[in-house]
């Protein structure tokens, strides 16, 4: 494959390049039947080429580096269905850009991959403007994601993407299918909004505020995160049927979302 771009490190530029892979990942997005389609990060256009070929209403690809913007518009200036966007999607996905719901897809960067799911989770409004979310990370962050309680990797990247969404893994994808290869390997995952939330919050952050105090001490009993937390910690802990001698990766999601409401509660 010829160059045309050096790939920057800095904005985390690992290039999917294996056309098979290329075409698993868009038959889930095939499968969702939406007109609307959003890439994060095109690069070269590989993934972005075997989108365009669903029968689409919009494809609308956002991609920070300028270089590869303008390498993208001139490939694809013949499609009038694709709009090509130089921007951080970290400030476009605020913008109004259509009515209609998207499907998200995206080999994120590495090193903002936490940052942009995130995002996308603490939205005020709910449901959100997206009806699916196709994202490729990094493995090690994968199973973060998926991890259920009492595993090592079980964390508050869990409880978040578990609060609002339903998450499913596809496959891994080993290294050898990016260029430039790097050095660990990456999996698909695919997530869907949860219309009806049980565990509501006007102020989403609550959530990531709970998270990050009670796993402030990874390997330690909650009780004394959860006076930071609480004047009335053991009052609270009993309503809960809680036990404060609990390490946080022993707590289930719906216990932290339970936490959460009340701690909302408390402080309005």
């Amino acid at each position: 494959m010829k160059l045309f771009h050096k790939p920057k490190k800095s904005l985390g530029q690992n290039f999917l390049i294996d056309k098979n892979i290329i075409k698993k990942i868009v038959k889930i997005v095939e499968l969702n039947k939406n007109k609307n389609v959003m890439e994060i990060g095109g690069g070269y256009g590989n993934l972005t080429l075997e989108i365009s070929k669903l029968e689409l209403d919009s494809l609308h690809v956002v991609e920070k580096d300028k270089n590869l913007s303008f390498i993208l518009k001139d490939k694809f200036e013949h499609n009038k269905h694709i709009k090509i966007i130089n921007d951080d999607f970290l400030n476009f996905y605020k913008k109004n850009i259509t009515k209609k719901k998207i499907t998200i897809i995206g080999n994120l960067p590495y090193n903002l991959s936490t940052k942009i799911l995130s995002s996308l989770i603490l939205l005020e409004k709910w449901p959100p403007w997206y009806d699916k979310l196709v994202f490729m990370f990094q493995k090690e962050v994968a199973d973060r994601i998926i991890a259920t309680n009492k595993k090592k990797e079980f964390g508050r990247l869990a409880i978040l993407s578990n609060w609002r969404l339903k998450v499913t893994k596809h496959f891994d994808i080993s290294n050898n299918c990016f260029l430039p290869k790097p050095k660990v390997d990456s999996t698909l995952l695919s997530f869907e909004p949860k219309e009806k939330n049980t565990f509501y919050l006007k102020n989403p952050k609550n959530l990531e505020i709970i998270t990050r105090i009670l796993f402030s001490n990874r390997r330690k009993m909650i009780n004394k995160s959860f006076k930071k937390l609480f004047k009335n910690s053991t009052a609270v802990a009993q309503s809960l049927n809680l036990n404060l001698k609990l390490r946080p990766e022993e707590l289930s999601n719906e216990t932290f979302y339970e936490i959460a409401q009340i701690y909302e509660n408390l402080i309005n």
